[in-house]
Order: structure tokens, then sequence, then C-alpha cells
């Protein structure tokens, strides 16, 4: 690659427009910089955009995602380049030239109104890609009904036009005239400082395992056909059928590791596939709970926050059936067409046939097609798989080129929320490097000039089907038909799906057209869409205030999916009692607030440190804080690391030498934080340490204080003996070189961990770590015996499936034991341990006289986490580890702005997922500091001074701590005195409304949801 350009430039070209493509943009936009973003299909979402629902909340997926992206269509910042290519890159970091390939829509995106009319009078049917080929689209299209852009285009591989010269039909019923057969290829050139990969995944050709019948019997489809079929906008409108017969069947079976954890074709784990089947078996359940769900696997890994819950839920309440096993072919019976399953049950460990309607199978997932040619383009090395290579196992989103960054499942198999926070990270990295070009390329967003409100109501109302979601189990029609005749109410109707970008544009144009000053959305939940109306009615000159959403999904279809007229009579009571509410609202408007341009992050371990040192390189001061003598964390007390082998002490070494050397980074050691006031922009910390107490300023929070190893007394004779040690012991001894290992070293997994109660969770890191040590002993001495006694063997992404296949390759031995037969320990006579485990692969007890046993327990929320938790106003999760925003699209937030967290304060994660939720949240935070101001929620509570006492109550139980008490002085005849009252800070104030339940003499209203707005609303249910 040239190196001939020295200016900064402050853009990026994002390749990739999946969730972490978009995570990225968004991001960066945030930060000051331009965005290009590249997508070779013709509209962004990705995969993600093909699923129905997203473990282990079971959110519908584009319900979540499409909000983000008309988020990113709508950005003045971005600039989307799909249905194109990158041909070829030059320059050098902080100033590359791109070739991007702009391919022809034959469609002019300027013109297309997203109408239809094209694609209902063409005459050629295709098979539908985005349905994974099970239903059919027409040659002109686009790709769903959410599509950003939602501009149509033809393919002229299938065009009659194209392939036979004749026909044009598209164009001659165009009423837009965007039919442009002239368009050619062209190649557009841009000028970018960085560029971050977010390819995403493809799934591994099923028809190379022949034995699993994909492609020859119809029935045996893949996971991602699956999740169309189950989709309520899928081909069968969310239907579970066979594709044989379109009959539903009565059993269905998931296969895992197809493809997978298999050294004839992908070695690895693609990490999600247990979670998925069990996310699919679930849903299926709960579309017909008389369908039997069967799940073959090999190891369960439910290693992600709330996963392992997840699948005891399938199991207790929804009776999924697991099969610890491994299919070994399948039969079709060529009259019924079902499937016979022959199998072999390692837990009853015999032979097993079962028949089924339906075989759902897990592929390998594997880096997207034209992974390699980009790779090479761009420069890039790739492993052994097509993954492109990460700089190092410290530098998970770096590369082998400068400036060249990436992200999501093309640096290894990750699930959604590891995506986005390594997105997030990518976007830090580059905003580093591009910290001197801050700004310089912004658009300023555009003001819309807000219209005159008459004060007669003028209500417009959409009601949206959502595919089947709601439509599907209740009148959509009807509804729209009610709404007309409220009063008010000046236009009505029923809209497939009303988050779509062109649906948005046509809220606007209503706004317009009917002079609507109220407008009212019945759908899901304003939780995920609130904002995006809001925003377009804005757009449209309307205050976003006078806005208001009823829930008809999780309120009418989801919980009366079985009531159809129930339902529909709910749906338009909700719809009566949102137009009352409209007629009541009033403009609100927020407060823009300054921010402190710094940073505070408590914790200084590993996350800690990578967080401060990304927000410094980002150009912002930062106050780190840890509580012990020195910083390192857990860090100090490992020896090497996995997978590399690197000495803990000197990655730990090389980090504090960066942090001495940046200016940016203040460090407090040995200290604490003793209080926590004010909002987001603005808090006042006050610290602890030797010198005594300090109060500083920052903008911003990160938490990132780590966790525990977990101490198992009364668990295996722990604390009876010093042969008996945890994992955390084992590595300290280890660094210390004090560890006699003996001859005979048992690991056991899970002590604490996977429990029917308390620690439900598993804790990520186990497996490896006692592998990593396995391989070590013995290594040192290859006649050791070493067992690692285990439940599930969980060694998720690109390389610790390999160390596991070396450590059995080593003669270690991994004795398996069932969760209601747990290994004991016993000390004989000279206190020696001696360990007896039911081994189900030879069905009997073996005994071990070992000289060391070793327990693998958890990681467990640090004591002061409740504490912390109270100072912050965030919450925390069943187990005691910080709560984030949403489990999927915001692992890094808090629902507190202004507050983030990283690495195993919020879940138990390995060192490079820490790394990557580091520099994640400073990604976050810094967003906040780029823009140097920040907007109030608009919705903020009142308090009426003459009937406030000042008892305090409001204050006391306000979670944001946005209530004072102030001291007024009031005129009683001739004499002043004093009295309390309770203020607002509207900066704090979320709006949450606890305040207003808890005044006893109604004292404090809530803007936009004012008591006489709410009463209206009850009234007219009454009536």
């Amino acid at each position: 690659m040239e190196k001939n350009n020295e200016e900064i430039v402050g853009s990026v070209l994002v390749i990739g427009g999946g969730i972490a493509g978009i995570q990225a943009s968004l991001d960066l936009t945030d930060l000051g910089y331009k965005v290009y973003l590249v997508e070779k299909s013709p509209s962004i979402g990705g995969r993600m955009a093909q699923l129905d629902k997203t473990f282990p909340t079971n959110d519908c997926s584009l319900c979540i995602l499409a909000p983000k992206m008309v988020e990113v269509g709508r950005n003045p910042n971005v600039e989307l380049l799909t249905y194109s290519e990158v041909k070829s890159v030059s320059g050098k970091a902080g100033n590359f030239k791109v070739q991007v390939l702009r391919k022809p829509r034959y469609v002019d995106e300027t013109k297309c109104k997203a109408c239809g009319t094209c694609s209902e009078k063409c005459p050629r049917k295709v098979d539908d890609e985005y349905n994974m080929g099970l239903g059919q689209i027409k040659a002109i299209y686009t790709p769903f009904a959410q599509a950003v852009p939602n501009t149509y285009v033809i393919n002229p591989d299938e065009c009659i036009y194209f392939q036979r010269g004749k026909c044009r039909t598209c164009e001659k019923f165009c009423p837009a005239g965007a039919i442009d057969f002239e368009q050619k290829e062209r190649i557009e050139e841009i000028n970018v400082g960085a560029i971050i990969v977010a390819t995403g995944f493809d799934q591994f050709d099923l028809t190379q395992k022949k034995e699993y019948g994909y492609g020859r019997f119809p029935n045996a489809i893949s996971a991602l056909e699956f999740e169309r079929l189950m989709c309520a906008s899928g081909p069968t409108g969310g239907h579970i059928v066979r594709l044989s017969d379109h009959k539903e069947p009565e059993k269905i079976a998931w296969i895992q590791c197809v493809g997978s954890r298999d050294t004839k074709v992908k070695p690895y784990c693609s990490s999600v596939c247990c979670m998925y089947a069990t996310k699919e078996a679930i849903i299926t359940k709960e579309h017909d709970p008389n369908m039997d769900c069967y799940i073959f696997y090999i190891d369960m890994r439910a290693f992600g926050k709330g996963f392992q819950d997840f699948v005891n839920r399938a199991q207790e309440e929804y009776h999924v059936k697991y099969i610890r096993g491994k299919v070994s072919q399948i039969i079709e019976d060529p009259k019924t067409k079902n499937l016979k399953l022959r199998f072999e049950d390692m837990e009853k460990m015999e032979f097993g046939e079962m028949e089924v309607g339906l075989v759902v199978l897990s592929p390998a997932l594997v880096p997207s097609k034209g992974t390699k040619e980009l790779a090479e383009i761009l420069g890039l090395n790739l492993d052994e798989n097509c993954f492109i290579k990460e700089k190092d196992e410290f530098s998970p989103v770096e590369t082998n080129i400068p400036g060249i960054y990436i992200c999501g499942y093309v640096q290894g198999p990750k699930d959604i929320p590891e995506s986005v926070a390594q997105a997030s990270a990518a976007a830090a990295k580059a905003s580093e490097l591009l910290a001197p070009a801050r700004g310089t390329l912004l658009k300023g967003k555009k003001r819309v000039p807000e219209k005159k409100i008459s004060e007669e109501p003028r209500i417009g109302v959409m009601i949206c089907h959502c595919g089947t979601n709601i439509g599907g189990f209740l009148d959509c029609e009807s509804v729209a038909e009610y709404a007309k005749t409220l009063p008010g109410v000046v236009y009505a109707e029923d809209n497939m799906y009303s988050c779509s970008s062109d649906t948005q544009e046509k809220i606007k144009l209503l706004i317009a057209d009917y002079d609507l000053n109220r407008f009212v959305v019945a759908s899901c939940t304003p939780r995920t869409h609130e904002p995006l109306f809001m925003k377009t009615c804005e757009e449209a000159g309307l205050n976003p205030f006078l806005f208001e959403m009823a829930n008809i999904r999780d309120q009418c279809s989801w919980v009366h999916m079985r009531e159809y007229e129930k339902a529909t009579e709910k749906a338009k009571d909700l719809v009566r009692m949102a137009v009352e509410k409209a007629r009541m609202l009033e403009p609100l408007y927020c407060e823009t607030v300054e921010v402190e341009r710094s940073a505070l992050v408590i914790g200084g371990g590993i996350a800690g440190i990578n967080a401060a040192l990304s927000i410094a390189k980002q150009g912002f001061k930062v106050n780190l804080i840890e509580k012990e003598k020195e910083l390192g964390g857990k860090l100090r007390s490992l020896d090497t690391l996995f997978l590399s082998g690197k000495k803990a002490e000197e990655l730990l070494q090389e980090k504090i030498d960066e942090i001495s050397r940046q200016e940016n980074i203040t460090v407090y050691t040995g200290a604490k934080v003793k209080g926590i006031e004010g909002y987001i922009g603005n808090f006042k910390v006050t610290i602890e340490n030797e010198e005594g107490e300090k109060e500083i300023k920052v903008g911003v929070i990160v938490v990132a204080v780590g966790a525990e190893s977990f101490k198992p007394f009364g668990m295996y004779n722990y604390g009876n003996s010093d042969r008996i040690l945890t994992l955390l012991e084992l590595e300290e001894k280890m660094k210390k070189g004090s560890f006699d290992p003996g001859k005979n070293i048992v690991f056991v997994q899970c002590v604490g961990s996977r429990e029917p109660e308390g620690r439900t969770y598993c804790s990520r890191v186990c497996c490896s770590t006692s592998i990593k040590q396995a391989l070590k002993l013995k290594e040192h001495d290859p006649e050791r015996n070493i067992f690692i006694l285990y439940r599930d063997i969980v060694t998720p992404g690109k390389e610790y499936e390999d160390y596991y296949r070396k450590a059995m390759e080593k003669g270690i031995l991994f004795i398996r034991y069932l969760e209601d037969q747990k290994p004991e320990v016993t000390l004989s006579k000279e206190g020696k341990p001696i360990v007896e485990v039911y081994d189900p692969l030879l069905q009997k007890i073996v005994e071990i006289d070992a000289d060391n046993i070793v327990l693998a327990t958890p990681m467990v929320p640090i004591e002061d986490n409740e504490e912390l938790s109270s100072m912050l106003k965030v919450p925390l999760s069943q187990h005691g580890f910080f709560l984030e925003a949403h489990v999927k699209l915001r692992p890094l937030d808090f629902a507190t702005d202004g507050i983030f967290l990283c690495g195993a304060a919020s879940t138990p994660s390995t060192i490079p997922e820490a790394i990557d939720q580091a520099e994640g949240a400073a990604s976050r935070a810094s967003t906040i500091l780029a823009k140097g101001e920040v907007e109030t929620v608009g919705i903020s509570s009142v308090v009426d001074e003459e009937l406030c006492i000042g008892c305090g109550r409001c204050a006391a139980v306000c979670p944001y701590n946005a209530i004072q008490m102030i001291t007024c002085e009031e005129q009683l005849g001739e004499m002043k005195i004093q009295t309390r009252k309770a203020q607002v800070i509207e900066a704090v104030c979320k709006g949450c409304g606890t305040c207003v339940s808890e005044c006893g003499t109604n004292a404090i209203n809530q803007k936009r949801f004012e008591r006489r707005q709410i009463l209206k609303m009850i009234e007219s249910v009454i009536q």
C-alpha cells in the first residue's frame, strides 16, 4: 500500500452494514467524524435483520434493529453507499484513498418513493434471498419492508428486459419515473483517515455434510431458514410448517455443531448455536405448546449474560428436551417425508433412533463471502479459517495495517452484544488516530422551523401491523377505522411497518398535508421506538412532545395471542386513551447543558486501564481510580495469559508504562469513591485516599471494577487441605514458583457455578483457564497425570477449541460428570485428597488419588458493587453484577445517561473481551465529551411551591438524585420565615414519575404525564 499522504482526514470508511457496522458508524459520527458506510447488498441490516427474535430476552430482532437503521439512514454525517463494493485502497493511516464500485440499481434513488407499483406489475418471480429462498419476490424488489434505503433495485440476472431485450413493464407503470435502464457501474473515489471492516458471516455450505440430507430432504433445513419460518414477516407469516407439505410438524429436532468443532470442516465453535437453537425451541413451543422439541448437542455452551438461565427456562418451563449426543445419519421416509435420526446418547450410553417431522441444522458460521478478496485489497492477514487476524490477542480490533480496524464476526465468532461492543471499540481506535481532525468534515444538523400549533387538536393516527406480530392477532384495519371516529382525529390508517424508513417519510407528509398538530402511533414498545417517531415529528416541524404511542404489541397481541376479538377491543381502548392524552399534550423543550470534558474511570484493572488510555488518546482528561495500592487488578495474580502464553506481568507493565507517558491521565491508587452527585456532563465525585478527600468534576463515568474469585468453603473439602486450591490460587502459586504439583492433579469445573439456584451462570473463562494450566503442567512433566472433571467444556471462539483438542492429544484426561452426581472429595489419614466421580462413559465410579485438586470457581461480583450502584443510581443484576441498558444493543451503557460499564463488572469475560468492552465504553463515553453539550429529557417533574410542604419524601425516593431541598423565605404578615421546598434539577431528572406518586400534597406534576392527562385517559376507558 502506498504511503504518500500526510494530512489527517476526519472521515472513516466502514465496510459492512450489519449491526457492527451500524454501531461503529453511529459512534463515529457522535465522536465527530464523517462516515462512508459501504454495504454490498441493497440495504443495511445484515444478518440481524433476518432473525425473528434475539436471545435471551426474545425481543423482536427487527423491532430493536430498525430504529438504528433509520438513525443511520437519516444521519447527515453518514453517506450510505449500498449495493457497492470496495475495489482498491491506497495511502496510509490518517489518509487513505478508496475506490468504491457503485453497482447500478436501475432505479433513481432520488425519485423512487417505494410505492411498490413496479414490483406489483413485474411479471418475473425469483427466489427471495432475504427469506433464504423459501419465498419469491419480483425481479425488481426491495429486500424487506424496513430496508434502508428503501429504494427498489432491479436484478439484471433475472430481469426479462436485460435477458431478452423486451418488457420494461416497471418503467411503464412507475408513477415517479424512477426506472433508469441506462444506469452503469461507476467508480467513486473517497478520501478517509481510517477504515473499519465489519463484513459479518455466512452459513457453512450444509450440502457438504451429506449424512444430514440438506438439499435432498425438504424437511432438513438450516437455522436461518427456520428463523424466516418463525418470523411474522417470513414466507409463511410466522407459521412453523414443513416444506414438504406445509403442515405443522409434531416433532422438531435441532442438531448442533454441523460442520463446526470438526477438524475436517471448521475446527472452531461458532459461539452462538446452542443459544439460538434454545431460542428457536422456546419460540416454537410458544407457537404450539404441543410440538415436541429436541436439541442434540455435544457441550452446552451457555456462557453469556443470562444464557444459562435461558437454557434452564427452556427445560423447566417449556419442556425442551436436550440430548447429549451426535447424530450420525438422517434417513427420509419417502412416503411421509419424515426424517429418522440415528444418534448416540452420551448420557445413557446407547444408540437410539428418533423420527421427527422437521430437522433444523445449526451450521458452522463462516466469514462472509468475499472476505478473502477484501483482505487482499486491504493487505490484511487472514487465519486458516479466513477470519481477519487481529494484531495480537490484546489488540483485538487492530490489524497488521495501521489505520485499518476490524469488528464483529469477521474477527472471530461472537454474539450480537460482543459485536456491538467491539464495533464501539473499533470506533474508539479510529478516533484515537483521527483526534486532530475531529469535527472538520461534519455537517450541522438542519433544524426544521417548528410549526405553530392551533388550539384545536388535529390528530393523525397510524396503526401498525408489524407484519403479523400484531396484525396476526388482532384486526388492525378495524382499529384504524375506529380511530377515525375519535374526537380530534382528522386522519387514521393501518400500516404494515410503521418503523420503516419510508413510513417515516410518509408521517412527515401526513403532518404537512393534513396540518396535523398531534400524532399517535399504535405499535410496539415506546422503550425502543418512541425516540424514532419523536425525531420524525421534529423533522416535520412538529414539536416532538406532541407525539404519543400506544403499545398494542406487548399489551394486546402478545398477551392475548389466542383471543383475537378481545385483543382487538383492547387495542381500540388503548388507541382511544392515547388519542385522549394527545388532545391535551403541549409543546415541551429540552435544555442544553455544557459538558465537563473529562472522565472518571473506576477500577484500575485491565479494563479500567484500557478505557482510560483510549479516552485520553482521544484528547480528553481522565481520572483513573484504583482502590488497591497498585494498578492491575486480577491481572497481578495471573501467571501466563491464554492463548498467547505471554506473561501477565509483562502486559501489565506495558500498560502501566503507557499510562505514565499519557499526560491526560491522573491516577489515584489506594483510593475509594465516597460520593457522587450530579448528572450527565456534570458529575461531582468525592474520592478519598491517604491524602484525604478530594472533589473532582467529570462529564462521564466508566465503571470497570472487575470481579472477585469465589471461595468455595464447604465444598470439596476446600479450606481443609493446602492441596485443595482454586484456579486463581494455582495461578498465584505458579507465578511465584511455589507450587508442588506432584504426579496426579485433578481439576474440577463448575465449582459453585451453574447451580440450580444462586450462582446459576457460567463463568465463561474457567474451562479455558483450566486447559491452559493443565497444558503448562503437562509440558513441564509429560508423565504427569492430569484429569479435568467437567459438565460441559466451554471453549467458544476461533482458537480455544484448538487448545481443548491439543490438551486431549497431550494425554490430559477429560471425565464428564453428571449434574446430579458431582465428584466427591475426601481426605486420607495422611491428608491426601481422594476424588470419586461417576464416569457415564465407563458407567462406573472412578477413584483418583490426587496430589492436588484445583477447583474452577466462578467470578463473583465484588462486595462494593451495591454501595457503588447506590451512589451511581444504576441497577445490579440478580447475581450482583452491574446491569446494562439493553443486553443486546446497549451492552456498555447504563440506563442512567453518562455512565458506562465494561469488563467483569458486567459479566465474567476473557481479557480480550474486557479490552474490547473497555475501548467500546471509552467510545461511548467520548461521544458525550466530543459534543461538549447534552440535552435534558424535556419531561422533567415540576414542583408547585405553594402546595409543597417541604417534607422531603420526593427527594428521598428519587432514583436519580434529581430533587434537592432548598431554603426559601416567605412573607407571613410582617414577618419573614424560612421554609423548605423541593426543587427539581431538570438536567438530572429522567421523568420517571416516582416523586409524583410519592408526594402527599399533589405538589409535583410531571410534564407530558400530568394528572389531568392521565385522568382523562382513565375516564375515556370508563366511559
